[in-house]
């Protein structure tokens, strides 16, 4: 991606994050202009407990959706610690990838290390 007086301009090959999926530009079999490709990308996110400072870390496809149902009562292991703020996101090309990252931040155990690694401010 290159910068030109503060505007973003996507080159081939780069991916752009919109909203809950991205756009890879390409150039297919020399088509003018050149097309964007959607992909769905997976999130590993943490959520922050309003009520007692709790942390929750998870993954998942639709980071929106998801963050609303935890609010919404919909996930035993939250519900009872309503409501969450989203604190942290990272996004992955896969659910693996996504999945081994949440696996990797719960292993931490240390609040104070997972707030400082992934610079979290309460």
């Amino acid at each position: 991606m290159t910068h030109t007086r503060g505007i973003a301009r996507i080159e081939f090959g780069d991916i752009a994050q919109l909203g809950e999926r991205c756009v890879r530009i390409a150039e297919v079999g020399g088509s003018n202009p050149p097309i964007s490709i959607f992909i769905d990308m997976f999130y590993t996110y943490v959520l922050l407990s309003e009520l007692n400072n709790r942390y929750y870390i998870g993954s998942t496809k639709d980071i929106s959706r998801r963050v609303a149902q935890h609010n919404d009562g919909k996930s035993r292991s939250t519900k009872s610690y309503r409501p969450w703020k989203l604190v942290y996101s990272e996004f992955f090309q896969t659910l693996a990838e996504a999945r081994q990252r949440e696996r990797e931040i719960k292993s931490w155990k240390s609040h104070e290390y997972m707030e400082k690694a992934l610079r979290i401010n309460r």
